[in-house]
């Protein structure tokens, strides 16, 4: 193997030598601890070291890093302390997952490193958000983010790229080319000669390294990297490389043909770069003698501290509490000077209050700068805060939520505009996988707000209309918020942006232009998690929320014999459980309506709350309304029977005369 060490420093050469022989030490301790039971899993990167040893020192501390699994060089180079990793691994509560994650789906802001999940795509993309942060503060940084060869045929990986290329972000895309994705090689991966040339389709400049040669790593990321701290722009990274061991130590490698396995192991990493230090007398035997042996005090005097420490305490109480970042609320009161607006107005307001209020905001969605988007809700925005904080994305939603991720761990807050809220689909992982988990698995909340435009009753058709707070609803470790009044909608925003969880804040597109309300002008907040009591009565309870909230105050004006309470809810997740269980108790009846279809809705939940809390107090059964389970259909007579409004009057006067 050739090593030019371009007037490297000997110091330098040892050190990373010593680097890669203490992460090969580490893992062939780990290998036996797997074998012990002391370990639940091990992903080995035996043959990659020189990648992740060269890639680490050739970036500055304060520099990002996003590892994969056989990335354990880039921690250890780190100096994240070894008793940490090694009670991470172990489950131990010390760890940096509290014992409810393993490997490295974990990231330490002390270390600047983000740590990956299962469905690899996503890193790429929350790599663009700490770019992005690096960019708009002009702090001349370098973001590196790994993915291994069958990553790349993820559309996240595309998707980050053209983000990316589009935006200018100073991102390095590091491709580990080790010829399999488990068992499938790359013959059946892709179909190009090199993975570099994929940064050709993205206007994005590319290179190709050998991964196996320690010092062509460091030099060649060196250079790029200090290049793109003064000429900010992604780039691409393929490193030729070879997994010698299997995807994961229970795989085997009984797929990869023998022959490859040897031909592979002639260009190891550390051996090759050893005899390349002895031959030129940089170091002796003695050297390599003290340093292992240095090496392994350290290893076994840290496995002795994680032997040591805790297996995590189950609490029912600690684990509920630890799903959200927790945060004081401070209520700020709204004026009592009021403008008569609609609902799209008020929105708009809300949006551009939370602007002027945190100048590091950052709102992003299709069309929403020049044009203001489809709904002109952030019309005038550009004008008023600037390309940087109102951005236009390409149609990429997964990956537009990913960065967002990748802001708020630059505590940077963000505002995603779903165009409809229907198109969450395009980037569902990164909502209930990262967003959701990531406080909860190593303490990182998501600082980041969805706004969902939705809704049926407009003639848009299954793909235009859908209300689909129940996929979210379900998720731990998300928000859901849903007002049907323009002074909610703002208040509650205003709330939303505030807090430094996960929020999805749905808009019901029938209700922007078709409801008024005197709004306080100025900035003010609602708290999230109470719902609103706008009838009182004794007869019966009507439970709703969104568009539905209108056509029950409608439809209960010409039942003046009757009173109601009518709850609205406002915000789905936290539940205001308190406030229905109060009122069924009291009136005995309870009707639940929603806009949603019927199965698996929210309103399941609310009847089963209800008969779990109420059973007593009841008088008649729990009634569900909902809309028809089908899609969503276009034509006006049939939306109108899709949805359940001619339905619920028929149940309401049912449980009336109950």
């Amino acid at each position: 193997m050739l090593y030019k060490t371009g007037g490297i420093k000997t110091l330098k050469l040892v050190e990373l030598y010593t680097a890669m022989m203490k992460s090969r030490l580490i893992e062939e301790k780990m290998l036996i601890l797997l074998r012990q039971g002391k370990i639940s899993k091990w992903f080995s990167g035996i043959g990659q070291e020189a990648i992740s040893i060269g890639l680490t020192n050739a970036l500055n501390d304060d520099e990002f890093i996003l590892p994969m699994h056989r990335n354990l060089g880039v921690f250890t180079s780190r100096n994240i302390p070894l008793s940490k990793l090694f009670s991470q691994w172990q489950g131990k509560a010390s760890g940096f997952t509290k014992g409810r994650d393993r490997s490295f789906h974990f990231g330490t802001k002390e270390f600047h490193i983000v740590g990956m999940i299962s469905h690899l795509g996503p890193q790429m993309g929350v790599a663009d958000g700490i770019a992005l942060h690096q960019l708009i503060n002009k702090t001349n940084k370098v973001t590196a983010v790994f993915t291994g060869d069958g990553g790349t045929s993820e559309g996240d990986f595309h998707e980050a790229l053209n983000v990316a290329s589009v935006w200018n972000l100073p991102v390095l895309f590091c491709i580990e080319n080790n010829g399999y994705g488990l068992s499938t090689s790359t013959k059946e991966q892709y179909n190009c000669e090199n993975l570099a040339d994929k940064g050709v389709g993205y206007g994005m400049e590319s290179h190709i390294i050998d991964g196996n040669n320690v010092i062509e790593v460091y030099s060649k990321i060196s250079k790029i990297s200090k290049d793109i701290r003064k000429n900010p722009r992604p780039v691409l990274i393929e490193f030729k490389t070879f997994r010698i061991r299997g995807h994961e130590e229970a795989s085997g490698v009984k797929y990869v043909p023998k022959e490859l396995i040897d031909t592979w192991a002639k260009k190891d990493p550390i051996s090759n770069f050893e005899y390349f230090l002895l031959e030129n007398e940089l170091i002796n035997d003695g050297d390599i003698k003290s340093i292992k042996e240095i090496l392994n005090k350290e290893i076994n005097d840290n496995l002795e501290i994680a032997y040591n420490e805790d297996y995590p305490i189950a609490n029912v109480e600690f684990e509920l509490s630890d799903v959200f970042k927790k945060f004081e609320v401070k209520l700020i009161s709204p004026s009592i000077e009021t403008k008569h607006i609609r609902l799209v107005d008020a929105i708009s307001e809300g949006l551009d209050e939370a602007m002027k209020k945190n100048d590091s905001l950052v709102i992003m969605g299709q069309d929403i700068a020049e044009y203001g988007g489809v709904f002109k809700i952030t019309e005038g925005f550009v004008e008023k805060y600037g390309k940087d904080r109102v951005r236009n994305t390409p149609i990429c939603e997964s990956s537009i939520i990913e960065v967002a991720m990748g802001l708020s761990i630059c505590d940077t807050k963000s505002v995603v505009e779903l165009q409809f809220g229907d198109f969450i689909t395009s980037g569902f992982n990164p909502v209930v996988n990262y967003l959701a988990k990531s406080y909860y698995r190593w303490g990182q909340n998501a600082d980041v707000v969805l706004r969902m435009p939705c809704g049926a009753g407009v003639g848009a058709g299954p793909f235009h209309s859908q209300t689909n707070e129940a996929w979210f609803t379900k998720t731990p470790g998300l928000k859901v918020v849903y007002p049907a009044f323009p002074a909610d909608a703002k208040g509650l925003l205003t709330a939303s942006i505030e807090d430094p969880n996960p929020v999805l804040f749905f808009e019901h597109k029938a209700l922007y232009r078709s409801i008024r309300q005197d709004v306080p002008v100025g900035y003010y907040n609602i708290p999230i998690g109470k719902a609103c009591s706008l009838m009182t009565g004794s007869d019966l309870t009507i439970i709703t929320y969104g568009a539905p909230v209108h056509k029950a105050l409608e439809i209960v004006k010409n039942r003046d014999k009757y009173s109601f309470d009518l709850i609205d809810l406002r915000t789905l997740c936290p539940l205001d459980k308190e406030s229905i269980i109060s009122s069924v108790k009291k009136t005995g009846k309870a009707i639940i309506l929603q806009e949603d279809s019927m199965f698996g809705g929210l309103a399941s939940e609310i009847s089963s709350i209800i008969m779990e809390n109420c059973f007593e107090h009841l008088d008649a059964p729990v009634i569900r309304v909902a809309s028809l389970d089908t899609p969503i259909p276009f034509e006006k007579s049939l939306e109108d029977q899709y949805l359940p409004y001619n339905r619920f009057e028929i149940e309401l006067d049912k449980l009336l005369n109950y």
